[in-house]
C-alpha cells in the first residue's frame, strides 16, 4: 500500500497546475497523491479549463487522485476582492475536509497535508488529526519574507497602505516596498480581504515546514518553521505542438518579444488598441497573446452586489474588431497573434525569443528564468507589484511606465519592446537571466539544492516525523 500525500490548492488554474506539478514530483518518491478541490460559489472564469485538466492529469499518472469538497453557502461579505470570499469559503469548508481526510487516512496512511498559502485555515484541521502540515509558496523568497513580516508591521502602521502612496515599507533583508505596491486587496486595512490576509501570515509559523522557492524569513518573536527550496516547478505540458512554435523555429535567435498576461490577465479594447500601435513602431518582431476584454459580473456570494466584482473568462477575442485597422495585415511578416492561450513555457525556452512582457505572476517569472529570457515588468494583480520591485531591483526586469494609471501608451510599449531586444540593458539583462538559468538547472539536477531538498521530505515522510 503506497503512503498518501494530500495536497490542498486554492480555487483557480494558476494554484491548481503549480500544486499539480508538486504532486508529479512527490509521484516519482513512491507516494500516492491525492489532489483535494473545493468549488468556489463565485466566479473564478476557469471551470471548464480546470475540468479539463483534471481529467488529463487523472488519466497520465494513475497514482494521482482528484476528490471535490462539497459546496458551501457563503456568508454576506462586501468586501470587492474575490479574495475575501476565498477565505469565507475555506473556513466553511473546513468541516468537509475533516470527514474527506478522515475517510482517506482509512484506507492509506496520511503522511503529509500540503495546503496552498491561501488555504492556512487548514492547519486546523491537519492538527486536529495529528498530520503534519506544509505550506506551498509558490511565489518568491522576498515575497515569503515580506508576508511573514506583516504581522509586524500592521502593528506598527495604523494607516491604511491606500492612504501612503510612495511612502516605503521597509521589511527585513529586502529593498523598500512602495505602499502602493502592496497587494490590491490588502491597500485598505478596513476591507475583510485585508484582514483575512493578517490572519494567514499570523497563522503561517504554526505549520511543519513552507515548500517554497528559496529561503529567507523574517518572523519576529516566533520560531519559523523550515523552508523547503524545491523549485522552480515549472513543466511542458503535453498537448499538440502549437502553431505559434511553428512559427517561432523561422525566426532569428533572441528576435522576437513575447506578450502574454497569464490566466486572468486582460485589457481594455483602448489598452489593447495602444499595445498594437506601440508593437508597429517598434518595428520588432512579437508573438502576443490577445484575450477579450474583460467582462465584469456581479460576485456570486450572497450579499456581494455589484460592489462585489469578479472577473469571468472572456470569449474568444474578434482580432479585426479589437485591434487597428489593417494590423494584423501590416505586422503579418513580422509578428503573430494568438488568442486567448499559448504554450508559455514552452515559448520561453525556445531560442527564438529574446524578451517578454509579463504580468509578473511567479509561475511566469520562474518559465523566463528557466528559458534565460529578459523580462519587462507589466504587473496587473496579486503581488505581481512587489514581484516587480524585486525584480527590477535585481536587474532582472524594467518596469512598464504608466502600468499604474492603467494606461500605458503606445510609444512606451515600442520603446520597451525595442529596448529589450535592440537595447544595452535589454543584453544585460539577458545575461543575468542566462546565469539564472544555470543556477536553476544546477539546483534541480542530482545531487543540486532543489533535489536534495525534496530528498529530505521525503525523507521526513516516510520515517513518520514532522
Amino acid at each position: 500500500m503506497k503512503e498518501t500525500l494530500v495536497l490542498y490548492p486554492f480555487p483557480g488554474m494558476g494554484h491548481l497546475v503549480s500544486m499539480v506539478e508538486l504532486g508529479k514530483l512527490f509521484l516519482t518518491h513512491g507516494f500516492a497523491v491525492a489532489v483535494i478541490t473545493v468549488s468556489a460559489t463565485y466566479t473564478t472564469g476557469a471551470a471548464s479549463s480546470t475540468e479539463t485538466f483534471i481529467t488529463r492529469m487523472s488519466s497520465a499518472h494513475p497514482f494521482l487522485s482528484f476528490h471535490r469538497l462539497p459546496s458551501v453557502s457563503l456568508p454576506p461579505n462586501a468586501s470587492p476582492h474575490h479574495e475575501a470570499h476565498a477565505f469565507d469559503l475555506l473556513r466553511l469548508s473546513n468541516p468537509h475536509l475533516l470527514s474527506l481526510l478522515s475517510s482517506l487516512s482509512q484506507s492509506s496512511p496520511v503522511r503529509a497535508l500540503i495546503v496552498d498559502f491561501f488555504c492556512t485555515i487548514a492547519l486546523d484541521v491537519a492538527a486536529e488529526l495529528a498530520i503534519p502540515s506544509y505550506i506551498f509558496f509558490t511565489s518568491s523568497a522576498a515575497i515569503l519574507a515580506a508576508f511573514l513580516h506583516l504581522p509586524a508591521l500592521h502593528s506598527k502602521v495604523t494607516t491604511s497602505f491606500k492612504d501612503l502612496g510612495d511612502s516605503p515599507l521597509h521589511f527585513p533583508g529586502l529593498p523598500p516596498i512602495p505602499a502602493r505596491d502592496m497587494l490590491l486587496p490588502m491597500l485598505d486595512r478596513d476591507d475583510e480581504a485585508y484582514k483575512g490576509f493578517i490572519a494567514i501570515f499570523n497563522r503561517m509559523p504554526d505549520a511543519d515546514g513552507i515548500i517554497a522557492i528559496a529561503g529567507g524569513l523574517a518572523v519576529p518573536g516566533k520560531k519559523a518553521p523550515p523552508v523547503h527550496c524545491v523549485g522552480p516547478l515549472t513543466a511542458i505540458q503535453p498537448k499538440l505542438r502549437h502553431d505559434c512554435l511553428d512559427w517561432l523555429d523561422k525566426q532569428p535567435k533572441q528576435s522576437v518579444v513575447f506578450l502574454c498576461f497569464g490566466s486572468l490577465g486582460a485589457f481594455s479594447a483602448k489598452q489593447l488598441h495602444e499595445i498594437a500601435i506601440g508593437l508597429e513602431k517598434s518595428q520588432q518582431k512579437f508573438l502576443w497573446v490577445v484575450r477579450s476584454p474583460p467582462n465584469p459580473v456581479p460576485s456570486l456570494a450572497p450579499g456581494g452586489g455589484e460592489s462585489a466584482k469578479l472577473t469571468e473568462a472572456p470569449p474568444e477575442p474578434e482580432l479585426e474588431a479589437l485591434l487597428p485597422e489593417g494590423f494584423l495585415d501590416r505586422t503579418g511578416e513580422r509578428g503573430m497573434v494568438v488568442k486567448s492561450w499559448a504554450p508559455q513555457a514552452e515559448v520561453l525556452r525556445h531560442g527564438a525569443v529574446g524578451g517578454f512582457v509579463t504580468h509578473c505572476g511567479w509561475n511566469s517569472v520562474l518559465e523566463a528564468i528557466v528559458g534565460g529570457v529578459a523580462m519587462v515588468a507589466w504587473p496587473l494583480y496579486a503581488e505581481q507589484r512587489m514581484n516587480k520591485v524585486m525584480l527590477v531591483e535585481m536587474g532582472l526586469a524594467v518596469e512598464m511606465r504608466g502600468y499604474e494609471s492603467g494606461a500605458v501608451e503606445a510609444r512606451e510599449v515600442a520603446e520597451r519592446v525595442k529596448g529589450v531586444v535592440e537595447g544595452e540593458w535589454g543584453r544585460e539583462v539577458r545575461g543575468r537571466m542566462e546565469l539564472l538559468r544555470l543556477a536553476a538547472e544546477a539546483a534541480l539536477a542530482d545531487g543540486g539544492s532543489s533535489s536534495v531538498a525534496v530528498n529530505d521530505l521525503v525523507s521526513i515522510w516516510k520515517a513518520g516525523r514532522r
